[in-house]
């Protein structure tokens, strides 16, 4: 069995895209390694998730990734995240895969939400 523990994504939207990714749950810590550029970086999870800006010659982000997280109180987020002007492709229902929904983030990248 593998497990994964780091996720990284780039953008060039690093404190909205911060902000998002807040709102689902995870904390961050700001910091860069050696003459690395600065980035946020998730703590208290056993996975990490990095966002990191876009390296210069890249003009747009990849939006074809598609993540998947499990939150609390899923109703309420879905509620947080539509009064916000979060994009939500799915709302919450039952599926084979639980209680699920689907927003985006400010890239375009599909977020997969289940209820734990």
């Amino acid at each position: 069995m593998i497990n994964i523990s780091l996720i990284v994504i780039k953008t060039n939207q690093l404190e909205k895209q911060a902000d998002f990714y807040s709102r689902l749950g995870f904390q961050f810590d700001y910091h860069n390694h050696g003459n690395g550029p600065f980035h946020f970086a998730s703590v208290g999870s056993p996975v990490v998730l990095e966002i990191y800006p876009l390296p210069k010659r890249i003009a747009a982000a990849d939006n074809t990734t598609r993540l998947g997280f499990q939150v609390h109180s899923l109703d309420e987020l879905i509620r947080n995240l539509q009064a916000d002007g979060v994009t939500i492709v799915s709302f919450p229902a039952h599926s084979d895969w639980g209680y699920t929904a689907v927003v985006q983030d400010y890239d375009g990248r599909k977020i997969e939400l289940s209820e734990k």
